[in-house]
């Protein structure tokens, strides 16, 4: 009995090693082919420097109010494509590239001085930090999936940047962080140095992720793939989406949901598979002032798949809003009712 407890000790130690050793003996290969943002930008991009981070972003149209577009999780401001310029027919609509994405500068660990440029926190004081530096007082806030969460908490730290918010698919009851115990395991030294091989494996997976987005994928055309690969080709994306997971926590809004004293419109597709369409009827129903539209045959991103049904939504609800104080009147765009702000 003595001998095969000695073996069992012999073997969990030999284990242990493994699981604390291991890792670091895991070669870890050079992304390769990686380039600086600027050249992978398009003719209008553009970037400025907001809280230490060179942000890419896009802006079209004149005129208040101004639409800020948030993306998704593994999105960018090419989620947004279909939707922005008939968006500027009316006002001047700005989408930008949320930390971790997209071509927005990914600053590594260290290279940041105050809050982690990552979290959530970060972005939405980022999102007003953008408003300021474009001369902006106040903006509707658009955001897709992950983007409506860091609409939802911009409004709640900043409520009086924030006009209105347009919640398409938005991930508040689930997609929040991981629980506590996982982001201590992905926080040890093993699992930082694997996790930015790890997240790699997108580049392979991706296509299955955004097929999963979409209620039919055969819309899905090899344009459309390029372009959410296209920044995969940016310096660093690894480390920082590694860093985008790491920062990511649970918010618990839907806790603070009766503080959203704003119009919202809440949007999602009849078939969506990331964030159930479920969760966005109760979303509907828990917020003080929300409209619901259920886009019919349209999945997770509806500003993509279905973006004329998204777009009439959306123009519907903004012609409805309350003239605010600082805004111009309808007549001052020479729009019809419904269609302009």
């Amino acid at each position: 009995m003595r001998t095969f407890g000695r073996v069992v000790w012999i073997v969990l130690g030999a284990l242990l090693t493994l699981l604390l050793v291991g890792p670091f003996l895991i070669p870890i290969p050079p992304l390769k082919g990686t380039l600086p943002p600027e050249q992978l930008a398009d003719m209008d991009s553009r970037f400025l420097e907001v809280n230490g981070l060179r942000v890419h972003y896009k802006i079209a149209g004149q005129g208040k109010p101004a639409l800020v577009l948030l993306h998704g999780f593994g999105a960018s401001v090419f989620s947004w494509r279909e939707v922005m310029a008939p968006l500027a027919e009316r006002a001047t609509v700005i989408a930008f590239d949320r930390p971790g994405f997209g071509l927005t500068s990914r600053p590594m660990r260290g290279q940041w001085s105050g809050p982690n440029p990552y979290s959530q926190e970060a972005q939405a004081d980022l999102t007003v930090a953008l408003l300021d530096k474009l001369g902006i007082q106040e903006a509707v806030l658009v955001g897709n999936s992950a983007g409506g969460t860091v609409a939802i908490l911009t409004a709640l730290r900043h409520p009086q940047r924030v006009r209105a918010l347009v919640l398409v698919d938005a991930a508040v009851y689930v997609g929040g962080g991981a629980p506590a115990w996982i982001r201590a395991l992905a926080g040890t030294p093993q699992m930082d140095r694997l996790g930015p091989l790890l997240v790699r494996s997108i580049r392979s997976r991706g296509e299955a992720l955004l097929e999963l987005a979409w209620h039919d994928p055969g819309k899905i055309t090899p344009e459309i793939k390029a372009g959410y690969l296209r920044p995969l080709q940016a310096q660093d994306w690894d480390r920082a989406l590694w860093e985008t997971v790491l920062a990511s926590r649970p918010l618990k809004l839907e806790e603070r949901l009766k503080e959203l004293q704003v119009p919202v419109l809440v949007i999602s597709g009849d078939d969506d598979r990331v964030v159930p369409t479920a969760q966005s009827v109760r979303l509907a129903q828990e917020l003080p002032q929300a409209k619901l539209a259920i886009l019919p045959d349209c999945g997770h991103v509806p500003q993509e798949e279905c973006p004329e049904a998204f777009l009439r939504e959306v123009n519907e609800f903004l012609g409805a809003l309350p003239l605010s104080p600082i805004w111009p009147s309808k007549e001052t765009f020479g729009g019809k009712s419904g269609s302009c702000l």
